[in-house]
């Protein structure tokens, strides 16, 4: 299993959260709020909202992200370090389940992807970082899939992304809905195994 040092999300991220417990509490509040309220009001978020929602005052809020832009950069690159550990974590699961749980985290993460997306360029130093770490935790997963005869090998990993992010920019009436939608795209992707009776 690869450390998590080695990606360079991981980096970014360690490198920018505080050491002491209680600026890092603080920043973590921040941070939560922050995903939450980009969710419900996309990129126009008010700033004051997030720190009072965080509990925190809005000295604090600019004390660890000196502009939006940072703000925008720590949450999007927090995301995608949670999906690298995640896939880490379901490493050694079976294989079939382990790229699907990882893709239900990635339909999740979309959310926080396209209110950053109105703020950054797709070709900032950050989003490159956060691309290739996602794909080197995340490529693995469908490759085993596919070295065990449980998804299809006329596919990479960029095209399963595709498909997933294109099902998750819909508007759907709940979670439970998107949910199915992303199910049965998931079946054009399985291969189901033959049964051992020897049937073709």
């Amino acid at each position: 299993m690869t450390a998590p040092s080695s990606f360079p999300v991981s980096e970014i991220v360690a490198s920018r959260r505080p050491h002491r417990k209680d600026a890092a509490r603080n920043y973590d509040a921040l941070l939560a709020a922050a995903r939450e309220a980009f969710a419900e009001h996309g990129a126009e978020a008010s700033l004051e909202d997030i720190a009072r929602r965080a509990g925190v005052g809005i000295g604090t809020l600019y004390r660890n992200f000196p502009t939006r832009r940072h703000l925008f950069e720590t949450v999007y690159a927090d995301d995608v370090n949670t999906l690298v550990e995640v896939a880490q974590q379901l490493a050694d699961e079976e294989p079939w389940q382990a790229l699907t749980a990882w893709l239900d985290r990635f339909a999740g993460y979309m959310v926080t992807k396209r209110a950053v997306r109105e703020a950054l360029n797709d070709e900032s130093e950050i989003f490159a970082a956060c691309r290739d770490s996602m794909y080197a935790a995340g490529g693995p997963l469908l490759e085993r899939a596919q070295e065990a005869g449980q998804a299809r090998r006329d596919m990479d990993f960029v095209d399963l992304l595709r498909m997933v992010a294109g099902i998750t920019a819909t508007t759907f009436d709940d979670d439970a809905q998107r949910d199915r939608v992303l199910a049965i795209a998931l079946d054009g992707v399985r291969v189901e195994r033959e049964s051992s009776s020897g049937r073709s």
